[in-house]
């Protein structure tokens, strides 16, 4: 079996593509110089930071302080524990859920917090990202991705930080949605200005899918992960003979063809489980397995628990 990919295919276009961020959590701070906050791990999602008002500093263990401006935007991919302040003299550090917010809503608050001073106001939106393809993409990246306005081609990030500012000092109605939507631009342009840069975005995973072989067979496997996959039928997407493909891919991705096509499968399965109440007869088959058993199998092996115990811990946790 092969599937036709256009020509122009962009594997890697196609990752940013599928870029779609769930809002956990919106926080409009205003902070009054001196001030200091610890922020905990944030684990299994994103911070992006946006100063509309006022400076502050950024510290992330490991990293160098970076002083955050309006017209920038700073991303913490990973969720890492970090602390922001006014800058020298400021206090110790505030736990963030130590200090008390104005619940807006379930997910808009807002924050008054400082001694008093020169005021800084920051617009902090807490993101998840649930599409395997895309949280593949974000573990290849740094710590801390910063944007600089200065550099801003064409205007849009000044645009976009305008309406973000707009909209979380307005609190109107569907805020949060248009919240979600314009972080989303916001991250994938970062994304974009890093990959573009990075000597380490070319490395791995993403280098696998700029590859003009490889990245046409992952961009097929993605596509269909219920197709009857083999290194025979993805050599053929990758116009390569199978030992060339297969020893390219395993250069590039440090698995064998036939692991990494498992490993996906069992990814998207595990979030579908946790998303979707469909029977393991048929989430076996949307992932390309002929049984429930087999597919079972697969998943315990992966996973150390069975696919029933996943969805069981998921419902227990959502009543």
């Amino acid at each position: 079996m092969t599937t036709i990919l256009p020509p122009a295919a962009d594997p890697l276009g196609e990752a940013l593509h599928l870029l779609r961020l769930t809002g956990t959590l919106y926080c409009r701070s205003e902070l009054t110089a001196p001030w200091a906050i610890d922020v905990p791990a944030l684990d299994g999602l994103m911070a992006l930071l946006v100063v509309t008002a006022g400076e502050a500093v950024l510290e992330v263990d490991g990293e160098p302080p970076r002083t955050l401006r309006p017209r920038g935007l700073t991303l913490i991919p990973h969720g890492t524990p970090h602390r922001v302040h006014s800058g020298p003299g400021h206090p110790r550090a505030t736990p963030l859920f130590d200090i008390p917010v104005e619940r807006v809503s379930d997910r808009y608050e807002l924050l008054r917090h400082g001694g008093g001073g020169a005021l800084t106001r920051v617009t902090y939106c807490v993101l998840r990202c649930d599409h395997v393809p895309a949280r593949r993409l974000v573990t290849q990246l740094p710590p801390v991705l910063q944007v600089d306005g200065w550099d801003d081609d064409g205007g849009w990030l000044h645009s976009t930080l305008q309406l973000i500012a707009a909209e979380a000092t307005a609190l109107r109605p569907g805020g949060e949605t248009v919240l979600t939507r314009l972080a989303d631009v916001l991250v994938v342009q970062a994304i974009r200005g890093w990959l573009d840069t990075a000597p380490e975005a070319h490395q791995g995973w993403l280098a696998a899918l700029r590859d003009e072989h490889v990245g046409r067979a992952l961009t097929a496997m993605h596509r269909a992960p219920e197709a009857p996959w083999s290194v025979e039928s993805l050599a053929r997407e990758a116009a390569m003979s199978r030992s060339a493909f297969s020893a390219r891919f395993t250069a590039l991705l440090g698995e064998p063809v036939m692991q990494y096509v498992t490993q996906w499968r069992m990814q998207l399965a595990h979030t579908h489980l946790q998303q979707s109440p469909e029977p393991l007869s048929q989430v076996a088959h949307r992932f390309g397995y002929a049984s429930e058993a087999a597919f079972s199998r697969a998943f315990s092996r992966t996973f150390g628990v069975p696919p029933g115990a996943v969805r069981t811990v998921t419902d227990t946790a959502s009543r």
